[in-house]
């Protein structure tokens, strides 16, 4: 095949795939113990005549051993029921080669329609993409299955629909395939029942197995097990009463010979001890006299003793290098043979560790994420409105026009990190250096190809407008996708999606000015990272202004749908002052007053009552402030109970007044009210904002009236404005409260009210920045274990997914009041690289992979929940930078 930059990994031979070294690691073996050990142990009969033998091992290369015995043959013990439990791709490559043994051995029995899809994933996995003629001559010299000739054609359709899938893809969809399969890691045993007829036992994570031919007529599951004995030839299997009830409690079935008998014996004891127990057997005390019966152990660690050391040591660092989840050779040594196990382990890989590797690898796993994000609209919500035929055709092209293009892009170009990453953690040669240990030349390709979809991301706002106004008009739409954001894989508000394209071009622009400050300007990658920052920066420039008003917007509507009680924040030129119904009818400014409306801060207050201080959430827009309390509705959304216009308002510091701690008064033309906030930095934050908001309120009245001077405009006699209304007048609408039916429990709205805080629009635009994916150790306070897990920090919130490929996360942890930091000698984390989450009783601790990774997500939570005191988005741009921090 040669070497083909950017298409196919390069694979020397079979067995340097990922560039895997020669290293011992751990295994199923005692603790001290390994293969020339375990060698060592063998009778003293079996060195007087060594000899050279060839172990032919999964990947078909030889290893010589000098050993008395024939061929031995690595294989596979334990298949566990989902490949998923196998993280890291060396382990799946070699589980793959397993399956792939079975298929050509006709172990794996299944029909020709999967056999045809089997061998396909195999074949993108060996060779890549799809070529009618490279296919057929590597399938001439490769079996992979006997009389494969036959669905020769089947294999090659399936293969071509395979174009773009990476050899770790591949791997995974064999073993998804092979764990459905009922003949999946089954070993046969030939026997026959009392009834003397033919069956084949065999035994699986479940339990023992009975086959006639290749069905399978009966399971004794571990748990209907009572216990399981051999005498002589007869294997019996001795069931709990409450399962056999009044019929026989014992089965019994008769195998070829003793040996044979007590070897499937072994093998159900071995199944049981590594899938059911917490612990491996403690060794039964020697006898002194006689012994009665098998003193056979499984000798090694279970499955949950397994799982629980790779999380409990290091997945990450070390100080051999990466150590990653993969598998060790041990021998289990049995009265005539010597299996080979492998088992879900570690050993240790050297990995790059220049920091432009660990960036480059923090594009990947932010680019896996965005490309995750941007299939909730192109695949998930298009499917959604499809089925239920909710959108009108206009909204359909003009959404997935303009989305569509920018995902295919994206999917080209994850595949193309992907692969050099990959080659850049691979086993390198010196010529080989300087090709992969770079990405500059990748982002700058692409890059470029990036600003031909500027026109695309300019219409973003227009997306996000109609969508809203569709949504507010077609009850159907309406109702889908207000039942589409409650699916998990809408973990976010559905139109925060829409915002990522642009985002991402933040991201890129962030992510090269890092690389470009790491390099010196001699680096052989420095140009290239500088030219792709200088194109990224070009684009984000004309895309700034669409963002800031995006991600207004986008607040507005999502603080619409879960207030009850107004209809009209997302009205253009929306002005609560008298000038309100004069403003609306001047439609030739609707972008200049479209920016009137901003949302500014929300988040926790109390409010002096009559019944003391009562717990209120505020809202502060550019235009007016609301005040509610939450709903006792089964939606839990908030019911607004007061507005003041920022128009006359004054705001003064009041502790001493009203003795209560960190207190303020706001006046306002219609009432005036007295708060608390939770801290005095809280009341710091809302204090300025207030003033701040109030000072811009002034400057903008002045410019709609003079906009005014030259408009005219007729009000409308049924028009009626919030401020007539009193605290206690104050109700929804029915047709409000049956629009406002959802709401997401871990929106900031929420978090504020549960953790007495506040955010504003400037918090919200530094998280946009600080966004993160990876794969961290998570470990809870009182927890011995660490458990591993695809991290993604987003909207100020955590969310935990099983890997990178899951399509929704398992659990989500908002950060907004916890303080992250290193942890403390009392904690007794005694592992590098380790934060601490902390909010009052609730402590986290998470655990990356290397320095860098470790302050990249110091510095991104720190930064998203460190709330700034300024809303500097109100400014005037020559003010915003005289007045940044």
């Amino acid at each position: 095949m040669g070497e083909i930059e950017g298409t196919y990994r390069v694979l020397q031979t079979p067995g340097s795939r990922l560039g895997v070294q020669k290293t011992t690691g751990v295994s199923t073996l005692e603790p001290g113990q390994n293969l020339s050990t375990a060698m060592a142990s063998l009778p003293a009969k079996m060195h007087e005549r060594d000899l050279p033998i060839k172990i032919k091992m999964l990947d078909n290369t030889v290893e010589v051993l000098d050993i008395e015995t024939t061929m031995l043959r690595l294989a596979v013990k334990f298949f566990p029921p989902d490949p998923g439990q196998l993280q890291e791709e060396y382990t799946r490559y070699l589980f793959a080669l397993q399956i792939k043994r079975d298929l050509a051995e006709e172990r794996l029995t299944c029909s020709d329609n999967t056999a045809a899809l089997l061998v396909s994933h195999l074949l993108q996995s060996e060779i890549g993409d799809f070529e009618e003629t490279e296919d057929r001559e590597h399938l001439k010299t490769n079996q992979y299955l006997p009389n494969q000739e036959r669905i020769e054609g089947k294999i090659l359709e399936f293969h071509r629909k395979h174009v773009g899938q990476t050899p770790a893809e591949s791997d995974f969809q064999v073993l998804e395939i092979a764990r459905k399969l009922e003949m999946y890691g089954i070993r046969f045993h030939l026997a026959s029942d009392r009834e003397g007829t033919k069956i084949n036992l065999a035994v699986s994570h479940m339990g023992v197995l009975v086959f006639q031919g290749n069905t399978k007529i009966n399971t004794f599951n571990w748990s209907k097990v009572r216990k399981l004995s051999f005498k002589r030839k007869r294997f019996l299997i001795k069931l709990h009463p409450e399962v056999c009830g009044p019929y026989q409690d014992t089965l019994e079935f008769l195998l070829g010979s003793r040996d044979e008998c007590k070897n499937f014996w072994k093998i159900c004891v071995e199944y049981h001890t590594f899938f059911r127990l917490f612990d491996q057997p403690k060794p039964k005390a020697k006898a002194v006299f006689f012994t009665r019966g098998s003193s056979f152990r499984y000798s090694g660690r279970t499955q949950k003793q397994l799982v629980d050391y790779i999380k409990d040591t290091a997945p990450f660092a070390h100080s051999k290098g990466k150590c990653m989840e993969g598998l060790n050779l041990c021998l289990l040594i049995n009265r005539t043979y010597i299996l080979i196990l492998v088992d879900y382990c570690a050993f240790f890989q050297r990995y790059p560790t220049d920091k432009a590797y660990f960036i480059a690898k923090e594009i990947l796993a932010t680019e896996r994420t965005y490309l995750k994000d941007l299939e909730v609209i192109t695949v998930w919500f298009r499917s959604a409105v499809i089925k239920e035929n909710a959108m009108p055709e206009g909204l359909m092209t003009l959404l997935f026009s303009n989305i569509d293009p920018i995902y295919e892009f994206h999917r080209g170009f994850l595949k193309e990190i992907e692969q050099r990453l990959s080659l850049w953690e691979g086993k390198t040669n010196a010529h080989m250096k300087g090709d992969y240990q770079r990405i500059g030349d990748v982002m700058l390709r692409n890059m470029r190809t990036l600003k031909e979809f500027t026109s695309y991301l300019q219409r973003h706002d227009e997306v996000l407008t109609e969508l809203e106004k569709a949504t507010k008009r077609l009850k159907k739409l309406e109702m889908v996708y207000k039942e589409f954001e409650l699916q998990k894989v809408c973990y976010l508000p559905l139109n925060t999606f829409l915002l990522k394209p642009i985002q991402r071009l933040m991201h890129y622009k962030l992510i090269l000015g890092r690389l470009c400050k790491h390099y010196t300007a001699e680096h052989r990658d420095f140009a290239d990272c500088r030219n792709a920052l200088k194109e990224v920066t070009e684009m984000t420039s004309q895309l700034q202004h669409s963002l800031i008003r995006l991600e207004n917007f986008q607040k507005l509507t999502e603080l619409q749908h879960d207030l009850i009680g107004i209809d009209n924040l997302t009205a253009p030129g929306r002005v609560s002052t008298s000038a309100h119904i004069k403003i609306l009818c001047v439609w030739l400014c609707l972008t200049f007053y479209f920016l009137l409306q901003e949302f500014i801060r929300e988040g926790c207050l109390y409010k002096l009552t009559k019944k003391g201080l009562q717990q209120r959430m505020f809202f502060l827009f550019s235009d007016m402030l609301l005040y509610t309390s939450k709903g006792v509705t089964g939606t839990n959304q908030f019911k607004i109970h007061g507005h003041l216009p920022l128009q006359g308002m004054l705001v003064e510091e009041s502790e001493n007044e009203w003795a209560v701690p960190h207190c303020f008064t706001i006046y306002s033309a219609q009432k005036t009210i007295v708060v608390a906030a939770s801290t005095r930095l809280e009341m710091g934050k809302w204090m300025e904002d207030l003033n701040m908001a109030i000072e811009m309120a002034k400057k903008s009245t002045e410019k709609s009236d003079m906009l005014l001077e030259n408009s005219v405009c007729n009000r409308s006699s049924d028009e009626v404005s919030l401020e007539q209304e009193s605290e206690d007048d104050i109700h929804s609408s029915r047709s409000s409260l049956d629009r406002q039916s959802h709401h997401r429990a871990n929106t900031t709205m929420h978090v504020c009210w549960y953790r007495n805080t506040s955010v504003s629009m400037t918090d919200h635009s530094v998280a946009v920045e600080n966004q993160l994916s990876g794969y961290l150790l998570r470990k809870f306070k009182n927890s011995n274990g660490w458990q591993k897990l695809w991290v993604v920090f987003t909207n100020f919130c955590l969310f935990f997914y099983k890997t990178h490929q899951d399509d929704y996360p398992l659990a989500s942890l908002p950060l907004l009041g916890y303080a992250v930091s290193s942890p403390a000698e009392a904690d007794g984390i005694q592992k590098d690289y380790v934060f601490k989450l902390q909010f009052k009783s609730h402590v986290y601790f998470f655990r990356a992979e290397s320095k860098y990774t470790f302050e990249r997500w110091m510095e991104v939570i720190k930064r998203a929940t460190s709330s700034p005191a300024r809303s500097s988005l109100l400014l005037p741009k020559g003010e915003k930078d005289s007045h940044t921090d």
